[in-house]
């Protein structure tokens, strides 16, 4: 008997689903699709669930979790990536207080069952710093991202350092626990290069991919405007990751703004599989290269699918 292949036709490099920034993709091991991403009004987090990528932009979104009206976790609810680690499901974001809008750290959520859907959801607090860390999440850190390998886990994050202009910088550090890192962290990046510079010094949104024995780290730079973009860092899979000298970082953006695509400010993004098992980045994008108002507020900013390619040095392509 035939063996029928579930096959999905996706459209790249234009809208899949609109006014969702930072958009996160979760293919889980039984093969079903999360997604979940910051919402127009920061206020909350929500998922949807499908058995295809093409199925997510049609999905149900269910709201998992609210805002507090006041206090920790009550403004900015930003970028969302949803794990499951050990058996158990996690939710990273990055929330700040309405008392102190910019007041921005990163929190945990822990699903009390095995289906992040419908079951409920526990505040874990903050993601917390190894103890002998005097640096970690003491200023404004957001974008969480978690990766294994060899057996361990890594949390990479953007934070602002710095006396009177700030810089955000990306940090990486082993973790000990869902919630908590073993490590100090290790300065992994920082805005170098003047397209890391247009509007404020900006190394922020990292993602990780796995292939041919490296890793890589795609991260957004510049403002959140047209001049958003991603550049990328890579090590030997083998390689001390928490050694910064044995990272490669790339002198020139991997992917910017295309006029004559119609495409704006491609960042913030993540790493999926389709059903056939190629490669798909899924990021945020803009069509129109006018914003009106404050860039961070116009809901404008839709989530893209793009296939990677690979060269032969074994690097991933991007391309619209």
């Amino acid at each position: 008997m035939k063996e029928w292949v579930n096959m999905e036709t996706l459209k790249y490099n234009e809208v899949w689903i609109a006014q969702r920034a930072d958009p996160y993709v979760y293919r889980h091991v039984d093969g079903n699709y999360y997604f979940t991403a910051s919402l127009p009004e920061y206020d909350g987090i929500a998922l949807r669930k499908a058995d295809s990528l093409e199925a997510l932009a049609q999905a149900t979104e269910v709201m998992i979790w609210k805002k507090h009206e006041t206090g920790p976790m009550s403004y900015h609810i930003w970028a969302p990536e949803l794990y499951c680690i050990d058996g158990r499901w996690y939710i990273y974001f990055a929330a700040a207080e309405k008392e102190d809008v910019w007041k921005l750290r990163p929190y945990v959520l822990e699903c009390m069952g095995q289906n992040p859907m419908e079951d409920g959801w526990a505040e874990k607090g903050m993601l917390q710093c190894a103890d002998d860390d005097e640096f970690s999440f003491r200023a404004f850190s957001l974008d969480v991202t978690i990766f294994e390998n060899k057996g361990k886990h890594f949390c990479i994050w953007a934070e602002k350092v710095g006396v009177g202009k700030q810089i955000s910088n990306l940090y990486i550090a082993e973790m000990e626990s869902p919630i908590k890192l073993k490590t100090v962290q290790e300065l992994l990046s920082t805005p170098d290069y003047d397209w890391e510079r247009i509007g404020f010094w900006v190394n922020e949104g990292p993602s990780v991919i796995k292939k041919n024995g490296k890793i890589f780290v795609t991260y957004s730079a510049s403002d959140t405007g047209v001049n958003y973009c991603i550049g990328m860092l890579s090590i030997n899979e083998n390689a001390d990751l928490l050694d910064p000298g044995q990272w490669e970082k790339k002198r020139y953006p991997v992917l910017k703004s295309d006029e004559s695509r119609g495409i704006y400010g491609p960042g913030h993004n993540s790493f999926t599989t389709d059903l056939q098992g190629n490669d798909i980045m899924v990021f945020h994008a803009r069509t129109e290269r006018e914003i009106v108002g404050n860039p961070l507020y116009n809901p404008n900013r839709h989530a893209m699918l793009m296939k990677l390619e690979w060269n032969k040095e074994g690097e991933p392509v991007f391309h619209f």
